[in-house]
Formats: structure tokens, sequence, C-alpha cells
């Protein structure tokens, strides 16, 4: 049996992401070098993700393509969602995917998966709810006098996700206790 995980925003290699904060001055990833907050994704991955699982990185794997290779010590399958950040040859990352996309789909479900949040337009008829990367600690709002998170947006970057991979069983279970609010 094989699992399916989302990750987004990895940033292999990109020391100015342990540098961002947050609206509120916080580190939103406190860590003390490039080195270790690669290593801690590494292992938290590893840790969960095994050889035989789909892990789909949802871009922005990192800024410089000499940082690409770190995605081969990644456990599972590996799939592709393409970022903002991710704009070398795709030769430069056939080695390390088994496929490259824009997007992926699961309309049982009603989801898609990108790298940045889609319209929510998208999500008023074929889809419902979409897994994605891009905002890293931010979420996406609604509302025009009462501003809240839409729940329909479901961040996997590392800063909302104890920068561990998601299983796709944890996304269904929390669509699953969200549509039954």
């Amino acid at each position: 049996m094989t699992d399916t995980w989302f990750i987004g925003d990895l940033h292999f290699g990109h020391r100015n992401i342990i540098t961002f904060d947050d609206d509120n001055g916080k580190k939103i990833r406190p860590f003390s070098s490039i080195e270790e907050h690669d290593e801690t994704l590494i292992t938290n991955i590893n840790a969960l993700v095994r050889p035989q699982d789909r892990l789909y990185i949802l871009g922005d794997i990192c800024i410089s393509r000499k940082n690409i290779p770190m995605v081969s010590r990644l456990n599972g399958r590996k799939k592709l969602i393409k970022g903002n950040h991710d704009i070398f040859k795709l030769k430069d990352y056939l080695p390390y995917f088994d496929d490259i996309c824009a997007y992926r789909t699961y309309p049982e479900h009603g989801i898609i998966c990108s790298h940045i949040p889609v319209h929510p337009q998208q999500l008023e008829h074929r889809f419902k709810w979409n897994v994605h990367g891009h905002m890293h600690a931010n979420k996406v709002k609604t509302g025009q006098v009462i501003i809240r998170n839409d729940e329909r947006y479901i961040n996997v970057c590392p800063e909302h996700t104890f920068f561990k991979p998601v299983n796709f069983d944890q996304i269904l279970k929390k669509i699953e206790v969200l549509t039954v609010d």
C-alpha cells in the first residue's frame, strides 16, 4: 500500500528564507542556518514518506539551480507542481521527478492542488478545496466586513505543517470536519 503526501515551498539552499518574519515579527522558519533548515526538512519528510509513496512538492524547491539535486535525498516517487521559483529548464528537474505539472486535481473530492492559490471563483463549481503552497506563514482570507481565514484553502507550506509533509488522508479528514460544521 502506498500513501500520498504534500508539501510546498521547500526553498532548499535559500539563505534568506530563515530571515523572514510573519506579521508579528516572529521568524517563519526558526533555524540557525540554512543547512539546519534543509536537513530538518529532509529528515522530517523521510521520517514519514516511504520510498514507494507518492510525494507532491507544490513548487519552489529552491532558488538556485545547484540545490535541485537535494530532491534526490527525499523518499518517495516525486511529482513537482511548478512554482514561481521553479524557473529552470525542464531538463534540470527531470532526473528527480516522475512528473512535472502545473496542478493536480482530485475531482471525486473536489480538490485542486496548485502552487499559488486559485481564484475563489474556481472553488464555487468544479472544485471546492485548494491544497496549495506559496503563501508561507499567511493564509487566504475572505470577507469584506468581517475578515477571516478561508477554510477552502489548505496551505501545505512547512510553516503550517510543523515542517513535515501532509498525508492525503489528513487532508480528507480536515475537509470532512469542515464540511460537517
